[in-house]
């Protein structure tokens, strides 16, 4: 693609993105914007308060309203109309100051007790090249690495935290990503390292109107101690935040496991986080001891290689089609076989991936040269992936796997053994297994309450209360591992006859955990209420 057409289409985004989101303003529900201002204020007499990005006033609003005792207040707000808005408020010993956050951050020698706000969720490609230099000098700053992946919301709380004295907090709305995805890995660590006490509140329905974008409540301390603690608390909306006033916003301290990449365990119990580092600090038990998991096939243009029944036959393209599975509804069971692949093919699913070989292949096929005549008009040639081979329509890495695991997954995760020799696309993981690894063993092996709740942990809570998981973090998926091949027909027919997961759940952790692993029954128990626990609050936000 040329850089003018790059450059058009990138146009095109910023025309089609709406304002608000391009200066990421989502405003904050006054309730929250008050919880905020009591938790942070609390036990500081007159603090000096600073927000970064103080829209147009909700928490200089609340702050009127609730008539705290407090030194100074400074709002910055980067929009001159939002800015003007708060400026009009009226409130003693506030100033609103229209300038960037990034520069303000980087040229004030000011300190403040609290630093309060909503920040902006803005992507790298949305900044200007002025503000990515900026972001990049606060990280700095902070000795962390700056990279494009990175956030509005998190140079917003790593900046806020320089600005702070030596004992101050900060109370802040952040996306529920926080807590888990890879990009915010380096905030976790940094906010431990900067806060003796760091609390995640987090809520059961979604708080802001309009958008499915879940939050949490990050509140951080530091007092000048050497402990390092955190804690999580779960409410059901921002109306019940009141309830954590009642009870004088005391939060628990649970130790901190740096080996952690997320933070998805403090959803849980002290025991019950102390089950899971059990589980994984067991390497010899992990679905990467016994197999690889790669990422599905990168086609570039999933929507033209695959396929139905009908674009094979009008373009007879038989010889370049093969098997293929690439949604979850496509695979009914934990075994895929040639029956299942022959029902979908028949339902008009897309079941064909399109291997066009090579250049020399399709040069005497008719029908392949008008499918790729046809892909051409209709750009595909020029999309990232199929512009950097030396024929766009040869598709790299074809290798057939052993077993398939579904990327993401809605109730349970799915490990499923591959009996149909289908390809996959990158909608599912590729599972190869390691030499001496019994297929239905291995496959049976899975389907328990144990590695149900690892998952859940390892992964990610992606829209729409799906659970994302990628190759490294499968492998690191507990599996108690034996030789259960005896069940996997038994499983199969549950599944094929719509059992409830719970059911089979039932059979599966008493044959594979209690009688062929011998762990007690409460400790069953214990597994299958985290798994419970974990799900039903990702599923939560497919209800929505």
């Amino acid at each position: 693609m040329s850089l003018y057409r790059k450059f058009q289409k990138f146009m095109q985004l910023i025309e089609n993105t709406s304002h608000q989101k391009l200066r990421g303003g989502y405003y904050t529900p006054p309730t929250i914007a008050s919880f905020l201002l009591q938790w942070g204020a609390h036990g500081i007499p007159h603090p000096e308060i600073l927000e970064p990005s103080c829209g147009d006033g909700v928490f200089i609003e609340q702050l009127k309203l609730l008539e705290l005792d407090f030194s100074s207040f400074l709002g910055i707000e980067y929009d001159s109309e939002e800015a003007e808005k708060a400026a009009r408020i009226i409130l003693r010993d506030k100033k609103v100051k229209n300038c960037d956050f990034h520069e303000f951050c980087l040229t004030t020698r000011k300190k403040f007790d609290l630093v309060v706000g909503n920040p902006p969720f803005i992507r790298y490609q949305y900044y200007t090249e002025s503000m990515q230099v900026l972001a990049a000098e606060i990280f700095k700053k902070a000795g962390m690495k700056y990279s494009k992946l990175t956030n509005a919301w998190v140079t917003f709380i790593v900046g806020s935290s320089l600005l702070l004295k030596e004992k101050g907090r900060i109370a802040f709305v952040v996306p529920a990503d926080l807590l888990q995805v890879t990009y915010a890995k380096q905030l976790r660590d940094f906010l431990i390292e900067t806060f003796n006490q760091v609390n995640i509140v987090s809520f059961e329905e979604l708080v802001f109107d309009g958008i499915q974008q879940e939050v949490v409540l990050l509140l951080c301390e530091r007092d000048g101690t050497n402990r390092r603690s955190i804690d999580h608390i779960d409410v059901k909306n921002a109306e019940s935040l009141h309830l954590l006033l009642d009870k004088g916003m005391q939060f628990k301290a649970k130790t901190i496991n740096k080996n952690s990449d997320k933070w998805s365990y403090y959803f849980l119990s002290n025991e019950e986080i102390s089950f899971l580092e059990g589980l994984s600090s067991n390497e010899n038990e992990n679905i990467g001891r016994f197999a690889s998991v790669e990422v599905g096939i990168t086609t570039g243009a999933n929507q033209y290689f695959c396929v139905p029944k009908e674009i094979v036959e009008r373009y007879d393209l038989t010889r370049f089609a093969n098997p293929m599975v690439g949604r979850s509804v496509q695979v009914p069971s934990l075994l895929f076989t040639q029956e299942d692949w022959l029902k979908n093919v028949d339902k008009g699913s897309r079941a064909f991936l399109l291997n066009f070989n090579s250049g020399k292949a399709v040069a005497k096929h008719k029908g392949a040269r008008d499918y790729i005549a046809f892909g051409e008009s209709l750009e595909i040639d020029q999309g990232y992936k199929t512009s950097i081979r030396d024929d766009w329509f040869v598709i790299p890495s074809l290798k057939l796997s052993d077993a398939l695991f579904l990327r993401r997954n809605h109730s349970f995760p799915r490990l499923v053994l591959n009996c149909a020799s289908a390809y996959t696309t990158d909608t599912m993981h590729r599972v190869f297994f390691k030499l001496g690894t019994d297929p239905k063993s291995f496959i049976a092996s899975f389907y328990n309450s144990f590695s149900f709740a690892h998952a859940e942990i390892v992964g990610r809570n992606f829209g729409g209360g799906v659970l994302e998981l990628m190759p490294k973090e499968v492998e690191s998926i507990y599996l108690p591992y034996g030789n259960n091949s005896d069940l996997f027909d038994d499983i199969d027919v549950m599944f094929r006859a719509g059992e409830p997961i719970e059911k089979i759940l039932d059979y599966t952790d008493q044959k594979i955990l209690i009688e062929k692993k011998g762990f007690p029954k409460e400790l069953v128990t214990l597994g299958r209420n985290i798994w419970r626990k974990l799900s039903t609050r990702r599923m939560r936000r497919s209800k929505k």
